[in-house]
């Protein structure tokens, strides 16, 4: 239940906030762009370790830790700077003259985006749905540094419980890990040609 819930409320969120992100970057002229959008990329850039310290501060300092919450907010950082600039690569292969004769036709810049956009970037958006879900779906360093209580725990480290010492429950953490992959399992398959199409979008141009 806790890994559903954080899983499904990151990807969520990472994919509506990376969607208008990506959009942004790729169709919007304003000042400042350019910055926003490198320096996205080199968040991206930043190692994980890195920031546990001041992930952990942060969070402390909000009244956070030990919550589901904390794990969110953590994995929505790791997960929204590689959506975005998949989703931005992927929105700049989109012809300009579709979104423009919506936008003659009377619809507004949002409309446009959802009704004409967001279908075309559909095999992105899935990528990226399922690269946030699977981070989220497996992490455990994160759920162990931030979670005190096992009622919070997440399956990652609900697993790492079954070891005791020096006596490791072979039998049931390979059935946990199994049962675990399942779900992730599933959804590669039922995606498979959106991950592949979302993975390579804007790797070449024209």
């Amino acid at each position: 239940r806790n890994s559903l819930f954080v899983s499904t409320v990151t990807t969520a969120i990472s994919i509506v906030v990376s969607s208008l992100a990506g959009y942004s970057l790729s169709r919007l002229h304003y000042p400042g762009r350019d910055f926003f959008s490198s320096a996205i990329f080199f968040i991206y850039l930043i190692p994980g370790m890195m920031t546990l310290i001041p992930l952990y501060v942060f969070l402390s300092r909000l009244g956070l830790l030990n919550t589901l919450y904390s794990l969110i907010l953590a994995y929505l950082a790791g997960s929204i700077p590689f959506a975005v600039w998949t989703l931005k690569g992927y929105f700049t292969t989109i012809p300009t003259e579709m979104e423009d004769a919506a936008l003659v036709d009377g619809c507004t810049r949002l409309q446009a985006l959802y009704k004409v956009i967001l279908p075309l970037a559909a095999p992105g958006i899935v990528a990226c749905a399922i690269f946030a879900f699977t981070l989220s779906w497996n992490e455990y360093l994160l759920a162990m540094l931030f979670i005190n209580s096992r009622e919070m725990w997440t399956l990652p480290v609900g697993l790492a419980g079954l070891v005791y010492g020096d006596v490791f429950l072979w039998g049931e953490i390979m059935i946990g890990a199994f049962l675990m992959s399942l779900p992730v399992l599933v959804l590669y398959v039922l995606a498979q040609r959106f991950v592949v199409a979302g993975l390579t979008a804007g790797a070449v141009k024209g």
